[in-house]
């Protein structure tokens, strides 16, 4: 029989977010993370990966350390964990219904490295009907000096809000989303195997990396429900949990915001 986690579903439902602890193993965690260093060191895939020097990358080090994206669909490793069915008997549950997986990402996050304005997940990846669910796994220690995710309870409740532009000196992408009036920001604190679940709605976003020498690395990945008929281009195919291919109509509407802000999505 799977664990059931009615304590988290109710916060999830209330709040829009859950922290389950410990949902990825010591070797777990250690598995994803040579995984991705592995990758660091093997260089640039192209249309997934491209890292450069660091004479070329000056003074952001987040050239020298971007973003993995959809690693599920060159890795296989990357692919079995945003599978893991840990992961989807969770998300089954918040979801009161079976999952499919849309997206992967790797954060390597060292330090020195900006971090990303506030924002929310569904703006990017358009799921109709309902909304999507980030899986956010702590591969390190994730807290406010490393740079570890801050968001906004029960802003689950809010539709799309309208993004400005932010602060390029903190944030390395360029939305960011007032907090609404009467609700405010809590901080984060994950430990290594620790797996944090919100809400497509749910305000969010991630400090600076202001540590000397701590990494915030993180392996997360959205999915949605099976009843979702619409999703942003980027995304097809999804997959079910035991990795079946399924394609849904992508979702062309520019959303309430129009296309100005519009690009794939690279949250957290």
């Amino acid at each position: 029989m799977n664990r059931t986690w009615p304590g988290h579903k109710q916060q999830f439902d209330l709040e829009g977010y859950t922290i389950v602890k410990g949902l990825l193993s010591g070797a777990q965690v250690e598995e994803i993370k040579e995984t991705f260093m592995g990758i660091h060191r093997e260089g640039p895939i192209p249309g997934y990966f491209h890292p450069v020097a660091a004479a070329e990358a000056a003074e952001d080090i987040l050239k020298q350390y971007p973003r993995v994206m959809h690693p599920h669909r060159f890795h296989e490793t990357a692919k079995r964990y945003m599978l893991h069915p840990g992961v989807f008997d969770v998300l089954a549950q918040l979801l009161e219904e079976e999952p499919i997986a849309a997206q992967s990402m790797f954060y390597f996050k060292p330090p020195g490295a900006k971090g990303q304005a506030l924002h929310q997940d569904n703006f990017y990846l358009k799921v109709e009907p309902g909304t999507c669910i980030a899986a956010w796994m702590a591969i390190d220690p994730s807290d406010e000096e490393n740079g570890g995710i801050m968001l906004v309870p029960k802003s689950n409740s809010l539709d799309i809000e309208c993004p400005h532009l932010a602060d390029p000196t903190v944030s390395f992408t360029k939305e960011e989303v007032t907090v609404p009036d009467g609700m405010k920001i809590v901080s984060t604190r994950l430990e290594a195997g620790d797996v944090l679940f919100f809400n497509g709605s749910v305000i969010h976003g991630s400090y600076p990396n202001r540590s000397p020498d701590r990494f915030r690395r993180s392996f997360i990945c959205h999915y949605t429900g099976i009843s979702a008929r619409r999703i942003g281009q980027y995304y097809n195919p999804l997959y079910t949990r035991n990795g079946q291919h399924l394609e849904l109509e992508w979702n062309e509407d520019a959303g309430p915001c129009g296309s100005e802000f519009e690009q794939p999505a690279e949250a957290h």
